[in-house]
């Protein structure tokens, strides 16, 4: 009987505030804001939703409010329009805010054969863009419907809580990977679904009920804190971007949180 061969695998990652020093929708709200694509009263009233979400933790009511805030903002944009602003500065957004561990860890991954994953409830048309510059090898994210080449608002496929882990799954099958033998990482108590469908998981600068759900799983604990520049590092892929993002002003929350584990056989 022949011998089986390696077992396929790969590494899932949340994008905000795990790769990303804070929301990837809410990067490129000051260059929405210029291009016209946003009102001060609807941005003010993103910014509510927002706030509640950042003190309220990423619980499912206060991430259904946030979803909500944020489809009502961008139904009727003009998608084109969208994707020129985001073209123009998505280096200026993205590329600093990126966590100097989050790319070393991405490419030790890849180095030893796993595909990179970007999981994330972020649009598409935000996740894509940001996973080619990182490097990674496929995305799951949210769908917005489109018509007439504009935003409708609705949302055919929200990437959020049992969704990852269904996700996550579906993509094993199709590509053959074993999930034992695969790891995710995530910040969000809403990723506990992706981090218990994989063999290793990871919590990222986690909240106080993170690091419990850690406790109680047996993930890993990491912590992330240098955010860095892309360009003056040639490993990463250039991106040509598309992309639909939200609104409001949010801070940059990097935590400095002691790791426990830290995963030294990826």
């Amino acid at each position: 009987m022949a011998a089986s061969g390696p077992r396929r695998s790969a590494a899932f990652f949340d994008l905000d505030k795990t790769i990303i020093a804070r929301s990837s929708s809410m990067a490129f709200s000051r260059s929405f804001y210029e291009g016209g694509l946003i009102t001060r009263t609807k941005a003010l009233r993103t910014a509510f939703a927002q706030f509640l979400f950042e003190i309220g933790g990423a619980d499912e009511r206060q991430t259904t409010r946030l979803r909500d805030a944020l489809s009502e903002l961008i139904t009727g944009w003009d998608v084109a329009h969208v994707d020129g602003i985001v073209a123009e500065t998505l280096h200026e957004h993205i590329d600093p805010i990126v966590y100097q561990e989050a790319l070393d860890l991405i490419r030790r991954h890849q180095a030893n054969g796993r595909d990179v994953v970007i999981v994330s409830a972020s649009a598409h048309q935000v996740v894509e863009p940001i996973a080619s510059l990182l490097g990674a090898d496929a995305v799951v994210a949210s769908r917005m419907e489109v018509e007439d080449g504009r935003f409708t608002g609705e949302i055919s496929f929200y990437a959020y809580g049992p969704a990852k882990a269904e996700a996550i799954r579906a993509l094993a099958e199709e590509r053959g990977y074993d999930l034992d033998a695969c790891y995710a990482y995530s910040d969000s108590i809403t990723d506990t679904p992706m981090l218990d469908e994989v063999g290793h998981g990871f919590a990222v600068n986690p909240d106080r009920a993170m690091r419990r759900a850690a406790r109680r799983h047996g993930w890993g604990v990491l912590t992330f804190r240098r955010p860095v520049g892309l360009r003056s590092r040639p490993a990463v892929r250039p991106a040509v971007v598309a992309t639909v993002a939200v609104a409001a002003v949010a801070a940059v929350w990097i935590l400095a949180l002691a790791a426990r584990r830290t995963p030294d056989d990826a």
